[in-house]
């Protein structure tokens, strides 16, 4: 059974939307099914980020080693706040 729909309004600057059309003629789509399918990669994505992060602080969490804890801390930062 297919999941229920439910219409949105968004507006999107100029360049990228000129982006999202792009992506969805090289790919067939409708603009729509390219912003639907845009976005759940961006979920996807952020979903994997977040694994990413819990795995990486459960690391620091039990790792007992000063220079591996100092290590994982400086990668948990970058997480975090970016390069």
């Amino acid at each position: 059974m297919p999941a229920k729909s439910v219409r949105r309004s968004v507006t999107l600057p100029t360049p990228i939307a000129r982006q999202v059309s792009g992506i969805a003629k090289r790919r067939r789509l409708s603009d729509n099914q390219a912003l639907v399918e845009l976005i759940e990669e961006g979920l996807q994505a952020r979903r994997q980020k977040e694994a990413a992060f819990f795995a990486l602080a459960e690391r620091f969490r039990t790792s007992s080693d000063p220079k591996e804890i100092t290590e994982l801390g400086d990668k948990m930062g970058r997480f975090v706040f970016g390069e």
